[in-house]
């Protein structure tokens, strides 16, 4: 790639040639692949941290290890469900966005395993904008929740209906719709169902 394509894609957050064929080389191998393993591959390949858990109660012990580890004093949870979990770990949670929240902790719509990312709606993020978010991101999905690319996830939020204001988010590439170089870290814990 020359060097003047690579300022350019720098200054307008656009990912290298490279990085993107890498990922389109990444996903043309796995094309036949489970859909999950093809999640989970294209999901850590764009920075993701992938956290498979057979259960809730390892799903709790996941969710501790990387409050500790990351250092997070502060997070935005407002699902009900999501709060149990932050009181049986013991982190203190709002259910609004707030300046001091370091982490948030939500649920998702859909996992696209076409290309590793990550579907949010206002069910998921309330009426913030996914740049608001933290700069830690931890999401827990169930496997079903697995779909093979867009357009299943589209047809399925269709018939589901009144879902808005959709963005999606994948590994450190987290915040397409803002043009800010963002350090995001973004966890999934991913459950059985």
């Amino acid at each position: 790639m020359s060097l003047f394509k690579k300022i350019v894609s720098k200054l307008t957050n656009q990912p290298e040639e490279e990085e993107k064929q890498s990922l389109e080389k990444l996903g043309d191998s796995l094309k036949n692949a489970d859909l999950d393993y093809k999640f989970a591959q294209l999901f850590t390949h764009s920075g993701g941290f992938f956290n498979y858990c057979a259960d809730e109660a390892e799903a709790l012990q996941t969710l501790h290890q990387i409050i500790k580890i990351e250092g997070i004093h502060s997070v935005f949870c407002w699902d009900k469900e999501l709060q149990n979990f932050m009181n049986v770990v013991k982190t203190p949670y709002s259910s609004e966005l707030e300046h001091a929240n370091d982490a948030a902790f939500i649920t998702c719509e859909y996992l696209i395993a076409y290309d590793g990312r990550i579907m949010l709606s206002h069910n998921n993020i309330l009426h913030y904008h996914s740049s608001r978010l933290p700069d830690k991101i931890i999401i827990m999905a169930n496997v079903s929740q697995i779909v093979n690319n867009l357009n299943d996830a589209m047809g399925k939020i269709k018939r589901n209906g009144n879902i808005k204001n959709l963005t999606s988010i994948s590994g450190n590439h987290s915040k397409l719709d803002t043009s800010s170089i963002s350090n995001t870290k973004l966890f999934l814990l991913l459950l059985e169902d």
